[in-house]
């Protein structure tokens, strides 16, 4: 039976440098927006040299890389900003948990953002990183996708507050924006569910139970994804009061207290869902046992029809030479009238005790 797992890369040392990642066909690109409450600049594909030229300290920088094999790129981005080499190494490794680290000027955080798959009831699943630095945040992203849409545009036609805060808040858009992916893969899975269910009262197919078996797998897949979020995002908010790490303004954690809020929501309904899952399979098996109790309740009626004929046949079978209805002018029909209203009298008497 299938199982869902992390995707397993090949086993490296922590500060080994390599892509580990399936979506090895996409070309590295870069975006950056400079932004502040009067304007905002935005920068498609750009060179890496042109960084010292477009970001701007003085305000707000935001830079997405779309697509993680440029291996160059991504040690010259390392450099310039002066980030350690293994946090080079976790966000190029795919199989890593979601995960929250803190240093004295920078914030690493990455999450497994998980959306519906239309392949055997699997889940797509994609890693991004985020490097949050005085000034400037920089999210990485195994391929282009339309995650972060509405927040670019928000930033373009200056929608909502985004662009009166600081980056720490457009980090706070960038994870709710993921963790909304998880809101659409568990209602996705609660359709599936339904669907299950109304196919489980129809028939006991055993491709009901497979599918049944998929889908818990997904939803053990969202929780292993979940948890390490959760604590990720209680660890945030206990960072509050700390003096090592100050990148995040002090009204902006309220708003981190919300994500975790989220998570431990999403667990809620995860367990829930497993619940209705449990239960899907509880009525598939019980739909099953059902179906062989009527089998075995036809098989028994017709038994106990055949077993007093059996009886009436065995008795005329036996080779004795005198017995008394053996010389009977009529005997054979008077036998097989008695044989056949006694299968009348049986089929009624069942009926009326609805066994049938």
């Amino acid at each position: 039976m299938r199982k869902i797992k992390y995707k397993k890369g090949p086993k490296l040392q922590h500060v080994t440098l390599e892509y580990t990642g399936s979506q090895k066909a996409h070309k590295s690109e870069m975006q950056l927006f400079v932004y502040n409450n009067d304007d905002v600049v935005e920068y498609e594909k750009f060179a890496v040299q042109s960084l010292n030229i477009c970001i701007d300290y003085s305000k707000n920088n935001w830079l997405n890389i779309h697509g993680l094999n440029d291996l160059n790129l991504i040690k010259t981005i390392g450099a310039h900003f002066k980030l350690d080499d293994f946090l080079l190494a976790d966000i190029l490794n795919t199989s890593k948990r979601t995960k929250l680290e803190e240093q004295q000027d920078v914030l690493f955080f990455n999450i497994k953002s998980l959306l519906p798959s239309d392949l055997n009831d699997g889940l797509k699943v994609e890693q991004i990183s985020f490097i949050l630095k005085y000034g400037i945040l920089i999210s990485f992203q195994e391929k282009r996708s339309d995650f972060f849409t509405h927040i670019r545009e928000r930033l373009r036609i200056h929608t909502g507050i985004v662009r009166t805060k600081k980056v720490d808040y457009l980090l706070y858009l960038l994870l709710d924006a993921v963790m909304e992916n998880f809101y659409i893969t568990i209602e996705n899975e609660e359709e599936e569910i339904e669907k299950l269910i109304n196919l489980t009262k129809k028939g006991a197919d055993p491709v009901i139970l497979e599918k049944i078996e998929n889908h818990r797998d997904n939803f053990n897949f969202l929780k292993r994804a979940i948890i390490p979020l959760r604590d990720s995002l209680y660890y945030l908010k206990t960072i509050k009061d700390d003096d090592t790490y100050n990148g995040i303004e002090k009204e902006t954690f309220s708003f981190f207290i919300r994500l975790h809020q989220k998570s431990l929501e999403l667990l809620e309904q995860i367990d829930s869902d497993m619940s209705s899952l449990e239960s899907a399979s509880n009525f598939y098996f019980s739909e099953q046992s059902r179906k062989m109790n009527e089998i075995m309740k036809t098989l028994t009626i017709i038994s106990a029809v055949f077993i007093p004929l059996t009886f009436i046949v065995g008795v005329y079978g036996m080779n004795f030479e005198n017995m008394p209805e053996l010389k009977t002018q009529n005997g054979y029909f008077v036998v097989m009238g008695i044989m056949f209203l006694l299968v009348i009298a049986l089929i009624i008497y069942f009926k009326k005790r609805n066994w049938f």
